[in-house]
């Protein structure tokens, strides 16, 4: 890191978000000993895919977000930064992020953006406003709060207001929203041992669409099984308070009592995909997301690479599987490993999603497929081995065994203590 002009650093590489495809790129690239600046709106790498453990009580918000500098302390010419980047001058190499000092600007060599993609409310942005999202730890600790909130309210409550206040409704059916519907009817059922309804609506023909056939009909048939009322070919129309209106593809409209609305159909680019399609003139699809070239560079530039969520190429999965083997090649790019143009090839090795406790889906390729207990621990052991540090995972064990094998909630233990410390510091004041 140098500082050059008037008040401009410089570095050899500037990454900017801290998800897997970030963390990915930054950690090939220590391999080779390149210096690199990794700029992240927020101090912590989180693991998205167990978001909806931590809504459910299953995980305590501490064991799937680790803060990045612990993550990468032991990596080589690592620098990271707390910012958001708002400005983009392509042809000179050089943004702006905002810092709680202020803006600064960074001279770059190479740019990596790896920032992820936010919810889609498909043209509907009020819906933002009355539902729970899942992509970041506010979110999960927001809908956790709601779920702890409707259930103490029901304890006490007549039948007619427990039915309206343990009323779910979950949009989308992919594995977001699969495995929230499952936990929610297995934290009903084992830990506060109460009847809910959970409806789960899909506008595709099948539960978890990109699985297709057997798989899919397993999914159905273990929520139904399970108890949650499955509506495919199904779109949500609007949502007011308590009720969501859904319509069928055959035009057959209703409503369905909802308390609690999760949203987790769609994603669309965040704002940095924004910044630089503007500043490179790259095109975008209906989501925002860039449309990349095939060695991850974005537009006529070949200083700038783009991966994960805020970018499509060949119809690749927005998994984070994806975001780290495109993390990787274009650091091996970077750090000469691969000549530049290299085209990237994804490695598909499989996708998996949990539709409750002993019950999920496993599919490898086309003939190796999994469905219940094995396809379950297949599950957990590939979440554990990514997990971030040694703690993490020792926790996430056990945390597990409490609420898998027993009927705990180590995550709602995390909450009573949260809200407990103001009461404890108000009372040593006094």
């Amino acid at each position: 890191m140098q500082n050059v002009d008037a008040g401009i650093e410089a570095a050899d590489v500037v990454i900017v978000g801290s998800g897997f495809g970030g963390l990915a790129a930054a950690k090939q690239l220590s391999k080779s000993g390149v210096e690199y600046v990794l700029i992240s709106s927020t101090p912590e790498h989180l693991f998205q895919p167990l978001l909806y453990q931590v809504a459910t009580g299953v995980l305590p918000a501490t064991d799937i977000a680790p803060p990045i500098a612990q993550v990468l302390r032991r990596h080589k010419g690592a620098d990271v930064r707390l910012g958001k980047v708002v400005d983009i001058d392509a042809a000179a190499a050089v943004l702006t992020y905002e810092t709680e000092q202020g803006p600064r600007k960074i001279r770059y060599g190479s740019l990596i953006a790896a920032t992820g993609a936010n919810q889609s409310y498909f043209g509907r942005d009020d819906f933002a406003e009355k539902t729970y999202s899942l992509k970041t730890i506010d979110d999960a600790e927001r809908l956790r709060a709601q779920i702890e909130r409707v259930f103490a309210e029901a304890a006490g409550a007549d039948q007619r207001t427990r039915e309206r206040l343990l009323s779910f409704v979950v949009v989308g059916a992919g594995p977001t929203g699969v495995e929230v519907a499952g936990q929610l009817k297995e934290l009903a059922k084992r830990h506060y041992h109460q009847e809910i309804s959970v409806a789960l609506v899909e506008g595709a023909g099948a539960v978890l669409p990109p699985f297709g056939g057997s798989l899919s009909e397993y999914a159905r048939e273990s929520l139904t099984r399970n108890g949650v009322e499955v509506l495919l070919d199904t779109f949500v129309t609007d949502i007011d308070n308590d009720k969501v209106t859904v319509k069928t593809k055959d035009g057959v409209e209703r409503g369905i009592a909802a308390e609690t609305v999760v949203w987790s159909a769609g994603v669309a680019a965040g704002g940095f995909a924004g910044l630089l399609a503007e500043a490179t003139g790259c095109e975008t699809d209906r989501a925002g997301r860039l449309l990349i070239n095939q060695d991850c560079t974005v537009g006529g530039h070949a200083d700038i690479y783009a991966i994960g969520d805020m970018t499509s190429l060949n119809g690749y999965p927005g998994q984070s599987p994806t975001a780290m083997q495109e993390g990787r090649h274009v650091a091996d790019i970077i750090r000469r490993k691969k000549q530049p143009g290299t085209p990237f090839v994804y490695w598909d090795k499989g996708s998996m999603a949990v539709i409750s406790r002993f019950s999920a889906v496993t599919k490898v390729n086309d003939k190796m497929k999994f469905t219940g207990f094995i396809a379950w621990t297949a599950w957990l052991a590939v979440h554990l081995f990514y997990l971030v540090g040694f703690r993490n995972r020792y926790v996430a064990v056990a945390s597990w065994l409490v609420a898998f094998i027993g009927t705990g909630r180590p995550g709602f233990a995390e909450a009573e203590k949260a809200a407990a410390a103001p009461e404890a510091e108000q009372r040593r004041a006094a």
